[in-house]
């Protein structure tokens, strides 16, 4: 039986950077059944929602979703479509691999070799949903639960498993009561999973990051601080166009690139598609498609060492550009 895989482009340069992602999945892999969704600020503008209930119906139907990036439409009602198919596949666990892969541009200063994973919890924490405004006050609240928290670093003990490594738990239990709570149960869960680990203050995390990221394997955290460890660690890649992400839960996967749809970009056939195919790649490793997904790796080390880089980093070469020069190593390479 195929498998069968959503596709959503969504917005801007989801537009430009999943085409490209596609065409190696075709030539990876030609019996995937690739299934497309239509979601995004488009849908949004007409038909008057960003996404409905058929289309996580047909999302439903396929194994896992390839998706692109979206825009948020001007409406106060809105829903946002990520936090909603995070929702509804229970996809709790964000992560987010960072690797040096020897980018080198002019305001980023020399790197040790890193190589280290983010885990995010995805559903629960400021994200949960749960907010009210009035003219006086507007209250969000931050919710986490005794599963939510053991499961999310249950998910980054099986990672450090892999390769006998340590996990670093990260939070703001000086400060926050809600993060004694994550603390207690992280230790508890690192204890029981029999891995080593760390711990580290939020802000004092950001700064040690930065300056010394090979100190670190695996990162595991609540919601809003690992959105914002994820994208300050962006920065040590090469910016945001090089970072891939998988959102999963138990039974499901959605896999994209952890940049927006980029409007000030989009339509000038620049974008970067290399955090897309990395996507991808993740993908295909959690499909057990892995001999594809060691290929696909190697394409994107084959552009990133002979220089066929767009002007994010450096480059003066288009996306599809990059994309043909992807799909030529693997006609080459691939048995």
């Amino acid at each position: 039986m195929s498998i069968r895989v959503a596709v959503i482009e969504g917005d801007g340069v989801g537009q430009e950077i999943i085409p490209v992602a596609v065409d190696l999945l075709r030539f990876l892999e030609p019996e995937f059944e690739l299934v497309p969704v239509e979601v995004g600020y488009g849908k949004w503008k007409r038909a008057g929602t960003a996404m409905d209930d058929d289309d996580l119906e047909l999302m439903r139907e396929c194994r896992c979703t390839l998706f692109g990036a979206i825009t948020t439409p001007p409406d106060p009602e809105y829903r946002s479509v990520l936090l909603r198919l995070r929702k509804e596949f229970d996809l709790y666990a964000n992560i987010r691999p960072y690797r040096y892969m020897g980018v080198h541009i002019p305001q980023y200063r020399p790197l040790k070799p890193f190589n280290f994973t983010i885990v995010r919890e995805n559903t629960e924490g400021l994200y949960s949903g749960i907010e009210e405004i009035t003219e006086e006050r507007a209250t969000t609240m931050r919710v986490l639960t005794r599963r939510g928290c053991a499961r999310i670093v249950k998910a980054a003990c099986e990672i450090a498993k892999q390769e006998n490594i340590e996990i670093t738990i990260v939070h703001k239990a000086n400060v926050l009561k809600s993060d004694v709570f994550f603390k207690n149960i992280a230790v508890q869960t690192a204890v029981k999973q029999n891995v080593p680990y760390g711990e580290a203050y939020i802000d004092a995390m950001a700064y040690h990051l930065i300056l010394h990221p090979e100190k670190y394997r695996v990162i595991v955290t609540t919601n809003l601080f690992g959105d914002i460890l994820s994208d300050l660690a962006a920065a040590l890649t090469g910016g945001l166009g090089m970072c891939p992400s998988a959102n999963l839960g138990d039974e499901y996967g959605l896999f994209e690139p952890v940049h927006g749809s980029a409007p000030d970009i989009a339509g000038r056939g620049i974008a970067n598609p290399i955090g897309a195919v990395l996507s991808t790649k993740m993908m295909l490793e959690w499909l057990d498609k892995n001999n594809s997904a060691t290929l696909l790796g190697e394409a994107v080390e084959h552009v990133i060492e002979n220089r066929v880089l767009t002007p994010d980093l450096g480059g003066d070469i288009s996306t599809m550009e990059v994309g043909a020069a992807m799909l030529k190593y693997l006609e080459e390479h691939a048995c």
